[in-house]
């Protein structure tokens, strides 16, 4: 008797738009079903899994299998037009298993559920033949007529909004669905809804959802999944976690002060070797490509593999922007944008070689221009960008590329533009080069990670 997971990736998300199904968007670098059937793999409780998948993709997800090497995926199945035809094909895919194997099914496009959620489930199944995972409701529900007018207020109270995995005894809920085609009635918003029709003497117990295991409908869901999976990361500020540092080469530009300065003296006392670019310690431009690509391929001849490549680099002028001579603006472009760009294109073959690491750095002005200081946030906004987009361009290569976003952080730079600022406001460099460093053993790539003063050491 099995726990088995059915992931759900038959839909066309219509209402996301992009060229391909919602579930094989890109979120921090990877197809956010590859998220989700992760979740299940690494799952205890989850001894087999079936991705139903529209025909078109059938090829496609068992490449995100290989790639992943997902060994507890058995099967990838045709799904249906509808959610009751996907489900059906997933029941058909079972047929000749115990009729009390615990199923789960679960949305593709939930990429974030927990294996606690998954743990409830499988739990619950012991006492009850279906299980639906729900979470309050924040909102007043309304009941509409056709005509738009209210029909009814439901108590808040007991309402609930509905999440998967909605999970089954095997025998119940095919059961459910063989009457439902007996009857002809296939009109469903959910499994346990064919259930509750089809058998209503069956309880359906609920566990609680979390309100991080969201379903990515529309495209600004996967910014907020984006952040909510920097949170998930455990990037604690535990030294023994940089012991991957030791041995490794990285490459700091702008390392001559501040946070790249302090990134240098923690990772070479974790035992990496570190290697200096900037103008004021061995003339390296990065506004200039040629000069960037010898000092990179002069690291690699002497030292070999470059594991880490790291841009601390920039430049902040505070002034109204028709205030700006032609050379500021030129500088403030060129060091804090184009610089960006240079690391990028020069480092690109050394860290496919040895599988490294990008690593960028913006600004807490990046979500919203700041006045005075509008071509800084600008060209930090477009850091995020380009990060964003170099690491799905770079995922075949192997290369990961990731962005710090500092909160405003005790720095030089920051004191000449700005003054003395009370200590207890600001960041130190210490702490943002700590978690930087942190964040180089991470295999995620693509991801945005905050650091902000109101956290606690330890939250990711």
């Amino acid at each position: 008797m099995k726990n088995l997971a059915v992931i759900l990736s038959g839909g066309t998300g219509m209402r996301f738009g992009g060229e391909k199904p919602k579930q094989f968007a890109k979120l921090a670098g990877r197809a956010v079903i590859e998220y989700t059937v992760d979740s299940f793999e690494n799952a205890a409780d989850i001894d087999e899994i079936i991705i139903v998948s529209q025909h078109d993709y059938i090829d496609d997800t068992w490449e995100l299998v290989k790639k992943n090497r997902w060994i507890k995926v058995s099967k990838v199945v045709h799904g249906g037009r509808e959610r009751f035809d996907s489900t059906w094909s997933a029941l058909q895919a079972l047929e000749g298993y115990d009729s009390q194997c615990r199923i789960l099914f679960h949305d593709a496009v939930r990429p974030l559920v927990s294996e606690a959620i998954i743990k409830k489930c499988v739990t619950a199944l012991k006492s009850f033949d279906a299980v639906d995972v729900v979470i309050p409701s924040a909102d007043t529900l309304v009941e509409v007529r056709d005509d738009g007018c209210i029909a009814n207020i439901p108590n808040r109270a007991s309402m609930r909004r509905g999440q998967t995995p909605q999970a089954f005894r095997l025998g119940s809920i095919r059961q459910a669905y063989e009457k439902a085609f007996e009857l002809g009635k296939f009109t469903f918003t959910c499994d346990c809804g064919v259930l509750r029709n089809m058998l209503p003497e069956t309880r359906v117990v609920t566990v609680d959802g979390e309100e991080n295991n969201i379903k990515i409908t529309h495209p600004l869901d996967l910014f907020i999944a984006e952040k909510l999976l920097q949170e998930k990361s455990d990037f604690t500020l535990n030294r023994t976690r940089l012991d991957f540092l030791h041995g490794k080469h990285m490459v700091i530009f702008g390392g001559g002060s501040g946070i790249g300065l302090e990134m240098m003296k923690i990772a070479t006392l974790s035992g990496a070797k570190v290697h200096i670019a900037s103008r004021s310690c061995n003339d390296v431009d990065i506004t200039d490509l040629e000069g960037v690509t010898r000092y990179l391929q002069k690291v690699a001849t002497e030292h070999g593999e470059i594991d880490y490549v790291i841009n601390t680099a920039g430049i902040l002028i505070k002034k109204p922007l028709d205030t700006l001579t032609q050379h500021e603006v030129m500088t403030l472009i060129n060091v804090n944008y184009l610089g960006a760009v240079n690391v990028a294109i020069a480092a690109k073959s050394a860290l496919r070689r040895s599988g490294g690491m990008l690593l960028n750095f913006t600004s807490s002005s990046y979500t919203r221009g700041r006045a005075f200081y509008a071509l800084y946030s600008s060209a930090k906004a477009a850091v995020v960008n380009l990060t964003q987009a170099l690491a799905e361009e770079w995922i075949e290569d192997n290369v990961r590329v990731n962005c710090i976003n500092p909160e405003r952080t005790a720095t030089p730079m920051r004191v000449r533009n700005f003054g003395t600022e009370p200590a207890d406001s600001l960041l130190s460099a210490r702490e943002v080069a700590m978690k930087s460093l942190e964040i180089l053993g991470a295999d995620r790539t693509g991801i945005i990670l905050d650091i902000r003063k109101d956290r606690q050491a330890g939250q990711g």
